[in-house]
């Protein structure tokens, strides 16, 4: 199996910060798996990911993308081979719907014929008709519509990496559990690396191949979900499985 990417003992402290936002870090995720980072807020995942797409630079360590030490590779070059979402979606709000979907083929100076189709493919891949939703502007979507079109966005240009950070979280919990289950779809279909970021257990179980659980900036636990519920490596792990099988009775209740 081939390795897309690898931090290798990667620390990233913040100035005025008590603890670092990610402490020696290491671990490897591999080309094609669904990885989810779980942690409560101020746990290190979203300085994580980040860091993948070097929105910021670890003090020390090195990270490596598909055997390349991404330090020393131009941050553009880094970053077109990434997609990038992001809970507050980002939408140009002056933009139509296919206007922002076609924001780096633009910047790539595809021609408007390519632009044009993959706009198109990329809207029916998310669910939205492209005659009924092309012309449309952000503000005349809906919350789940728009992630949809943020979604699109970062497919433009088949990124072989997705990053997702908290994209589902402000959306309401049935729009959200939709979400979810056409993200897997997608993630079936194409076999891309994703890492996608989440405070919520029952999201990150349901959604990851693997789930690494931060906190502090170290990871705790990085397993399948199976093996975490039966085997919790630590009381944190521990704590945040009992949390999650305590709602589960409460629901059970009313059943």
């Amino acid at each position: 199996m081939n390795t897309a990417i690898e931090f290798r003992d990667v620390t990233k402290t913040f100035k005025g910060a008590s603890y670092s936002a990610v402490d020696h870090v290491s671990v490897t995720v591999n080309e094609g798996e669904f990885v989810t980072i779980l942690g409560s807020s101020g746990c290190g995942k979203t300085t994580l990911l980040k860091m993948i797409n070097r929105l910021y630079e670890p003090d020390s360590g090195s990270i490596i993308l598909f055997g390349e030490d991404i330090s020393t590779v131009d941050v553009v070059k880094v970053r077109r081979r990434i997609g990038y979402v992001i809970q507050q979606i980002g939408l140009f709000p002056h933009y139509t719907v296919g206007e922002n979907i076609a924001t780096v083929p633009k910047l790539l100076k595809w021609d408007k014929e390519k632009t044009a189709a993959r706009v198109d493919e990329l809207l029916e891949l998310v669910g939205l008709k492209p005659d009924e939703f092309r012309d449309r502007y952000p503000s005349q979507l809906s919350g789940g519509q728009q992630q949809r079109v943020g979604l699109a966005r970062a497919l433009a240009i088949d990124p072989k990496i997705m990053l997702m950070d908290e994209p589902f979280g402000a959306i309401d919990s049935i729009t959200r559990e939709k979400l979810q289950s056409e993200l897997l779809d997608l993630h079936r279909n194409m076999g891309k690396t994703i890492l996608f970021v989440t405070h919520d257990i029952e999201e990150a179980f349901k959604l990851g191949d693997r789930v690494i659980i931060m906190n502090e900036g170290k990871i705790r636990q990085f397993d399948t979900p199976e093996n975490i519920i039966r085997q919790p490596a630590d009381a944190f792990v521990q704590s945040l499985v009992d949390s999650a099988l305590a709602k589960e009775r409460f629901w059970e209740r009313y059943r």
